[in-house]
């Protein structure tokens, strides 16, 4: 019955050893899932980080900086306020004759309502 009984405790500490193994290996493998995972994360990010630069290089070759639209804008307005103001003063001195004969000129007439 010694004999039984050694044979027992040797088959559960073989089994406890190896419930052990089962375990650490076990942790291994979530370590290494959870290393895979983390790496492929970083590699998903830094790929999308590359193709939003390369999208941010191409959208500001094709339409240019905001920066760029608003210079040409200013600028576009700048020139259009010019050509108005040379307009302004190239004519108004007739404008100012035109408005001076019709106030000024009086032609006295009845009006087409009075009845006579």
């Amino acid at each position: 019955m010694a004999s039984q009984s050694t044979g027992i405790q040797q088959l559960l500490a073989a089994e406890k050893r190896a419930a052990e193994k089962v375990g650490e290996a076990r942790k291994r493998k979530a370590r290494r899932l959870k290393q895979a995972k983390e790496e492929a994360q970083a590699e998903v990010e830094a790929y999308r980080k590359e193709r939003e630069r390369q999208y941010q290089d191409h959208e500001k070759k094709l339409m240019g900086s905001k920066g760029d639209v608003q210079v040409k804008m200013d600028e576009e307005t700048r020139t259009q306020i010019n050509v108005l103001n040379q307009q302004v003063s190239k004519n108004k001195e007739k404008a100012m004759q035109r408005l001076l004969t019709l106030v000024c000129t009086i032609e006295p007439e009845l009006h087409k309502n009075l009845r006579l």
